[in-house]
């Protein structure tokens, strides 16, 4: 009698200030995507509950998933995150960090002080970007990384992210409104939040092209920019200087480390 025998799944897991997200691969066919609210007093059985009836909807069998990777800035998180993968799927997940063998170097003073997700988004920007990168990613704090030819980190600028900056202004000045980030029209606003959106999303962009091309010019060669998280494609649309927007930059990073790394599967 013939066992047919099935490719174990990859679960990704990338975990955030903001968001923490979810992705099961068969192989390089990436089979479904998820994203929940960082929470890190969220438990494993919380996570496993909700991850369950996603991979359902999906035709995932939770049962296939035979390891995991787990890359985090929020160490609170990481407890609950490695549970779920040892109740609910039996493996013990690789954990992203400085010690991690990523087939690039990180040419900082302090390799231990970057955040894993910038790392990972390094390996998966060289893995598909040729020459120098600028990577910057729209997340709690917009980051920007430079990655040289030979895939090395060389560091770069962390600012505050863009909801981070209008959260602040809320609270800071009591007459002034939450508002949606969105691309206006005009420049000049003639009432107190299209004014403030102008300011939010065009000093935004000045932000962006002011950094990039000091970057550049410091860095002293031709760069490729590449912009990754939820806001990349608004500010793709309003400046030449993103060149590429790359949403599944941070998961290709993850399946790319983890495939360096690759024990036996469970």
């Amino acid at each position: 009698m013939t066992t047919l025998m099935t490719t174990p799944f990859l679960l990704a897991i990338d975990a955030g200030n903001t968001n923490t997200e979810f992705a099961v691969y068969e192989g390089d066919e990436q089979r479904g995507r998820w994203r929940a609210t960082t929470k890190p007093a969220r438990t494993s059985d919380e996570y496993a509950g909700w991850l369950a009836q996603l991979m359902t909807l999906e035709k995932i069998d939770p049962a296939r998933i035979g390891d995991a990777i787990l890359c985090t800035v929020v160490p609170e998180c990481e407890f609950h995150l490695r549970a779920l993968c040892r109740s609910y799927y039996r493996c013990e997940p690789l954990i992203v960090d400085e010690k991690t063998d990523l087939g690039i170097e990180i040419a900082v003073e302090r390799p231990s002080e970057v955040g894993a997700d910038r790392l990972v988004n390094a390996v998966g920007a060289h893995g598909r970007y040729p020459g120098p990168l600028i990577i910057i990613d729209f997340g709690t704090a917009t980051t920007f990384d430079v990655v040289d030819g030979e895939g090395a980190y060389h560091g770069g600028a962390i600012a505050p992210g863009i909801n981070l900056s209008l959260d602040a202004l809320h609270m800071a000045a009591a007459r002034l409104p939450r508002v949606a980030v969105e691309r206006p029209q005009r420049v000049i606003g003639t009432a107190t939040i299209p004014a403030m959106k102008s300011g939010v999303y065009w000093g935004y962009v000045g932000l962006i092209e002011g950094l990039v091309a000091r970057l550049k010019e410091e860095f002293g060669a031709p760069m490729t920019v590449v912009a990754t998280g939820g806001l990349a494609p608004l500010f793709r649309a309003a400046t030449p200087a993103i060149e590429h927007v790359d949403a599944d930059l941070t998961m290709r990073g993850l399946v790319e480390i983890y495939r360096r790394n690759r024990r036996g599967s469970r």
